[in-house]
């Protein structure tokens, strides 16, 4: 029986970008990081450590896949993001230069505001509405 998610796939132009981006700005925590050969590592990264599915950061190998880079989902938001306190989690990616398309708005499904990764894939900052204030 199938029982979650574990892992998707980005693609970032090199494995020190995806580190600066996913650990440094993001705060994500680096699961595992494993050189599998002089050219590739193996990079798992996830929000938490134990929570959710994980991103396997992945280093294109040829040219229709360095085209794919920031555009792994035709220009949609590809990523949601889950946050437990919206506007902490919010002024703090501002403040490391994180890049939001809009300013914050309340959905029915939560609080929400779209940001850019330094690659252009676009991304969903959420606090699911079970844990969000019910006013901006």
């Amino acid at each position: 029986m199938l029982q979650s998610l574990a892992a998707v796939t980005v693609l970032v132009p090199s494995y020190d970008d995806g580190l600066v981006f996913f650990r440094d700005i993001l705060g994500f925590a680096v699961l595992e990081d494993t050189e599998l050969s002089p050219a590739k590592r193996w990079i798992v990264v996830a929000p938490s450590r134990g929570a959710g599915a994980a991103l396997v950061l992945a280093v294109p190998s040829d040219e229709r896949q360095t085209a794919r880079v920031g555009d792994q989902t035709g220009g949609r938001v590809g990523f949601f993001l889950h946050s437990g306190d919206f506007w902490s989690d919010y002024e703090r990616l501002r403040k490391r230069g994180l890049k939001f398309l809009e300013t914050p708005r309340l959905e029915t499904y939560g609080i929400v505001a779209v940001f850019l990764d330094p690659w252009g894939g676009k991304w969903d900052l959420l606090q699911p509405a079970s844990g969000a204030p019910e006013t901006l």
